[in-house]
């Protein structure tokens, strides 16, 4: 009984790393995607955090583009990681790709699979975005390179769950590349990726509040922004709270993500 546990254990690893492997290796073999996901933070960085920088920088009280730089960092890693799971629905459709769903793994095995891929090729973009910052001269010590990649990681795993989320709303690809925009940009302004949002009005405040993205974006600039003197300015809430409320959610899309993706799937 033993000796079939552990065959079984092992399946569902294999079954993992393989979808996982498939999702790396189809982001390398996509040259439109791969120059989008990762020219686009760059830009975002370089045109947005330069402009502004330069614009008020100065009367902010902070250094604008390590700023933004933080909050694209997190945006990156956040978005690529849970858009990649809506890409679910069109493995589902495609039928080069519908083996993954009549092979002898469980629902839950192609899920766990799928997040742990995307939040491989999401960690290439951070890779990529952190040596950019160290190219335009952002102070980033190895130790803060290491942290700023471990953070990455804790976000993919929280992109991955909201993906999910995402994922069970959807019945189409078509439905999600309509909806999928209005669950994703006004993210941009209500997490603060390019702007401070001290002070929003309250209504705005609470949009804000219920914005996943706000607190990945706060958590990668509390790690960020460590020992600084513009904490205080920039830094929401407290990292540790911010990661309590990340795993709470993350468990939460978690278990009712998986669960809804799962009936969906054996209902076909």
């Amino acid at each position: 009984m033993k000796t079939i546990h552990m065959v079984e254990v092992n399946h569902g690893i294999n079954a993992v790393l393989t979808i996982a492997y498939r999702d790396l290796l189809r982001f390398f073999r996509d040259p439109a995607r791969l120059l989008g996901t990762i020219i686009f933070p760059i830009l975002f960085v370089g045109v947005l955090g330069a402009g502004f920088q330069n614009g008020y920088g100065s009367s902010i009280g902070y250094d604008v583009l390590q700023f933004i730089f933080t909050g694209v960092l997190a945006q990156t890693v956040f978005l690529s990681t849970s858009s990649g799971i809506v890409s679910l629905i069109e493995d589902r459709e495609n039928n080069f790709s519908q083996e993954i769903f009549i092979s002898p793994i469980s629902r839950y095995t192609i899920v766990f699979g799928k997040i742990f891929g995307e939040s491989l090729v999401a960690m290439v973009q951070a890779v990529v975005v952190l040596i950019f910052g160290l190219v335009i001269g952002l102070p980033l010590t190895p130790f803060m390179f290491l942290a700023l990649l471990l953070t990455s990681l804790i976000i993919c795993l929280f992109g991955g769950s909201f993906g999910l989320i995402m994922l069970s709303l959807f019945g189409s690809q078509r439905a999600a590349n309509q909806i999928m925009p209005f669950l994703i940009f006004p993210q941009f302004f209500l997490a603060g990726i390019f702007s401070p949002i001290n002070h929003l009005p309250w209504y705005m405040d609470i949009l804000s509040r219920i914005t996943p993205l706000r607190y990945a974006a706060d958590l990668m600039r509390s790690v960020y922004f460590l020992g600084s003197p513009a904490y205080s300015k920039i830094v929401l809430i407290n990292p540790i709270l911010n990661f309590i409320i990340m795993a709470l959610l993350f468990t939460l899309f978690l278990i009712f993500g998986t669960i809804v993706f799962v009936r969906s799937e054996r209902n076909k």
